[in-house]
């Protein structure tokens, strides 16, 4: 396939990428510390974990335990967490406009609370309200798909109201449209989507194109400087890809061919290291020719770095995605529907999107995107294009058995 070339970016924009890589949301990408924090989802203390500690694993279907009295019409407030960096915030860093405007149109203030720093670590501090049948205190909360999942399944969220959601029904892209662990978005709608796609130094490389997981870890003139993911579901569901099999059916022998042929390439040294966003800085020296990467670091990089190029594996790519949900007894819930939607609109999908970099889940949001900044609007790593979007892939959701099983052998293959 060929690849797709970004245009040249104007000055706002390199300047608004900056301060995302150096820090915040940018800087977490893909959660650098999920396997600091220890084997990643199972460092969540799982089902099992929940069930040893005497709370059963709610159930989604018929589940009542999640609806709570809506405080909406008396207080016109919202309690909203999200990770720092993931909002467009002015020049000088004072005002948050997409949100103030919605207060001015609604009379609805938003209680911003940039605390959510990693997905483990957020998990810790809401799950024993949760658990207790309590209000954490939020109205709205944005969470990775495989966490969202998880939230819904133990019925720790609330089932949102279709009627609330005009645009985000009638704007949602149809890519995002129906994960496995929320389908038709009953209780979800993303916040925005991250793509894994593969990153080279063109300089590091000779000029040579990097472009598929085959080249990475059988070309010769690669070895020692490739590197991998430490987010299991990207790195093997890339490796899947590249031998046949679809992330979203995937079944264990599928999992264990994946695991081996990885181990192959550690063997033979050819992968240099597993990695988190950290893999940026070694990208842009040259120090690994090739890797995976995931997009929103890739156009960060190529704001000062000329020589950083990407392809999308004519086997796929994969996508996963930030979510926005309401959690179980939150006070709000009809406001909080109110904000969904309203990032649903077009133009302030664009406005978002035009500062935070990362993937609209919006359809219709290129004409506005392209007021702001055309050189975004014509990025398929913000607005994937048909192509784009049609080579995207996500991995299924795993039974706890499975998730347990999955993570331990990628952490001894990773050395985690």
């Amino acid at each position: 396939m060929e690849q797709y070339e970004p245009e040249t970016l104007s000055a706002a924009q390199l300047a608004a990428m900056r301060r995302s890589l150096d820090s915040g949301r940018g800087a977490l990408t893909r959660r650098s510390l999920l396997r600091a924090s220890g084997m990643g989802a199972l460092a969540l203390g799982g089902l099992g974990t929940l069930s040893a500690c005497g709370i059963p694993a709610a159930k989604r279907e018929g589940d009542t335990a999640a609806a709570s009295d809506d405080h909406s019409a008396q207080e016109k407030v919202i309690n909203f967490s999200n990770w720092t960096e993931y909002m467009d915030t002015s020049e000088d860093e004072k005002h948050r406009p997409t949100l103030e405007a919605f207060t001015k149109r609604t009379g609805i203030k938003v209680k911003y609370t940039e605390d959510i720093n990693d997905n483990v670590e957020f998990f810790g501090k809401i799950k024993p309200q949760l658990a207790a049948g309590q209000d954490t205190g939020r109205d709205l909360i944005v969470v990775t798909d495989w966490l969202a999942a998880r939230l819904i399944r133990l019925g720790w969220v609330q089932q949102l109201d279709p009627a609330h959601l005009p645009h985000a029904f009638a704007n949602l892209s149809q890519q995002f449209r129906m994960p496995d662990w929320d389908p038709g978005r009953a209780y979800s709608y993303p916040w925005t989507g991250i793509s894994t796609v593969i990153a080279y130094n063109s300089k590091a490389t000779g000029g040579k194109k990097v472009d598929s997981v085959t080249q990475l870890l059988d070309d010769p003139s690669l070895k020692g400087r490739v590197g991998f993911l430490t987010e299991m579901r990207d790195t093997m569901g890339m490796t899947l890809l590249d031998m046949g099999h679809d992330p979203a059916t995937v079944t264990t022998a599928q999992y264990d061919a994946a695991i081996g042929r990885l181990q192959k390439g550690v063997d033979k040294k050819q992968i240099r290291r597993f990695t988190g966003n950290d893999y940026t800085s070694d990208l842009d020296k040259g120090d690994l020719a090739a890797c995976l990467a995931w997009a929103g670091d890739i156009i960060q990089l190529q704001a000062d770095n000329p020589d950083i190029k990407y392809a999308i594996p004519a086997a796929g790519y994969m996508t996963s995605t930030d979510n926005l949900l309401v959690p179980a007894k939150a006070r709000h819930k009809t406001n909080a529907e109110r904000l969904i939607d309203y990032y649903y609109e077009p133009p302030v999908a664009a406005q978002l999107a035009a500062y935070i970099n990362y993937v609209t889940p919006v359809e219709g949001v290129k004409p506005e995107l392209a007021k702001i900044d055309p050189a975004l609007a014509d990025n398929p790593l913000i607005v994937p294009d048909k192509a784009m979007a049609a080579l995207s892939h996500s991995f299924r959701s795993l039974t706890t058995a499975e998730e347990t099983s999955y993570e331990e052998k990628f952490a001894k293959l990773i050395g985690a």
